[in-house]
């Protein structure tokens, strides 16, 4: 029994049935003979004990009941990455043969193909693989050196999600030997990650695309290992209880993709310390439990220094209740698209076509809203009305139509900073005196000129523009 126990057992991720766990101890449990392995279970409900057995702690769970002891025989400690892929897609010595019209049997294994040519012969050829996917099929370590790269030369995308690497040097063994790597997804894996800087090799020099959710990972060790990753865009992060964030300084500069969802973060203000990612265009935040966002350094109507180029922000499934978070949004130079649903000031307006307006007439850059897309004629009729809701109230705050008295309280301007930029402008000129200068005045509801006006005596000329500032 004890020969069927790797010697770097402790540490290891091993499969149990159809349930994952780590093994925290090696050993005999007296007064029982023979070696036992205690595991604690990613599913706690699978356990019994916290590692304690008789009275004496033979190793520590994060939860109560998660630990239990298991034979070394009842615990697959998992295979090499060739090995998984040669047995995903039926190569062991299996061959291929064709199955129905969009179907290839590999080995055992029926595989449904839409839109792939040649598909056949692309999975028939270890050599010639550009895609693979071994998820769900314990891989634990990358084999014998070399093998992979002159087996599979070709790789540029591998799905390694929820197999049993348990640390980030395994990840880089095989990584190691795939020159080409673009996309990497590692995903429910339970890894122990580098607690130091990691030395700049060309491992993963060519990555773009990187899945680290479920894989308890803090930000502290994302910054750890960015500094390998020179070329990454996005990044995918979600559920790994991350909290705090820290400022990416020198590493992610070319990170155009973000994706912090299921991560509860203190609150709004860990954003800043991300906000001057040079080329990030899409912000993911679902589920982090964020109450509001600010950008300090932006007073009202202007715009924040705060991330440049973000086009895409999704905040769905927040604790957001102030509408102060959507005006501030409004600060972000280069935002395009939002989602927002299920936050509680969505329920400050039951007419979900009004809301939907107020959103719109709010951010003035705005194009898609909750997938949604906002045509120009939508638009402006969202302003139009936002003018007509909110006028008494901008009279009544201190907004005239005389710009020399037009001065609305702070408060106002803080709950409806676009208002100004929104309200119609008179041009008054006098043909017959072209020397005199133009007269503006501001009108804060929809517009109704006389017609006399326009004709009067006194000869005046009124022009009216809509000054709409995006």
């Amino acid at each position: 029994m004890t020969a069927r126990v790797p010697s770097d057992a402790l540490g290891r991720r091993v499969l149990c049935g159809t349930e994952y766990a780590t093994v925290h101890y090696v050993g005999s449990v007296p007064p029982t003979a023979g070696i036992w392995l205690g595991v604690e279970w990613d599913d706690p409900q699978r356990g019994k004990h916290d590692g304690t057995y008789e009275g004496t702690q033979y190793f520590k769970c994060r939860h109560p009941r998660g630990g239990s002891f298991i034979r070394p025989n009842k615990a697959n400690f998992g295979v090499d990455f060739l090995t998984a892929v040669k047995d995903r897609y039926g190569l062991n010595d299996q061959g291929v043969q064709h199955g129905t019209e969009n179907t290839l049997v590999f080995g055992k294994k029926t595989v449904e193909f839409v839109g792939m040519d040649s598909v056949a012969e692309q999975q028939s050829q270890l050599n010639r693989l550009v895609d693979i996917s071994v998820h769900e099929c314990a891989v634990s370590h990358a084999g014998q050196k070399e093998e992979i790269s002159r087996t599979c030369p070709n790789i540029r995308h591998i799905n390694l999600s929820k197999n049993l690497i348990s640390s980030w040097e395994t990840v880089t063994a095989i990584a190691s030997q795939v020159q080409n790597l673009e996309t990497l997804n590692l995903s429910e894996n339970k890894m122990k990650f580098p607690s130091t800087s990691t030395s700049v090799s060309s491992v993963f020099s060519k990555l773009r695309i990187l899945a680290l959710n479920q894989t308890q990972i803090t930000w502290t060790e994302v910054l750890l290992c960015a500094p390998g990753w020179p070329a990454l865009e996005e990044l995918y992060l979600t559920s790994n209880n991350i909290t705090v964030l820290e400022r990416p300084d020198n590493v992610l500069q070319t990170l155009k993709l973000l994706d912090l969802s299921d991560n509860q973060l203190l609150d709004g203000n860990q954003l800043h310390l991300i906000a001057h990612l040079p080329r990030l265009e899409q912000l993911i935040l679902r589920n982090t439990g964020i109450s509001s966002i600010h950008f300090p350094d932006a007073g009202f109507g202007c715009k924040t220094k705060m991330f440049p180029s973000l086009k895409r922000l999704a905040i769905n499934d927040n604790k957001i209740s102030q509408w102060s978070t959507i005006n501030e949004l409004d600060k972000l130079s280069s935002l395009q698209s939002l989602q927002c649903h299920n936050n509680p000031f969505m329920d400050t307006e039951k007419n979900p076509e009004t809301l939907r307006q107020l959103i719109i007439a709010k951010i003035s850059q705005l194009e898609v809203l909750n997938k949604s897309e906002i045509l120009p004629a939508e638009r402006k009729g969202a302003e139009l009305d936002y003018r007509k809701i909110f006028g008494n109230d901008w009279l009544a705050a201190g907004g005239n139509w005389n710009p020399e008295k037009n001065k609305p309280s702070e408060e106002f301007l803080a709950a409806h900073p676009r208002y100004p930029s929104l309200c119609l402008t008179l041009t008054i000129k006098c043909p017959e005196k072209p020397e005199q200068k133009p007269v503006e005045k501001k009108l804060p509801v929809q517009l109704e000129v006389d017609a006399c006006l326009m004709t009067s005596a006194a000869g005046f000329m009124i022009s009216v523009s809509e000054a709409i500032k995006g």
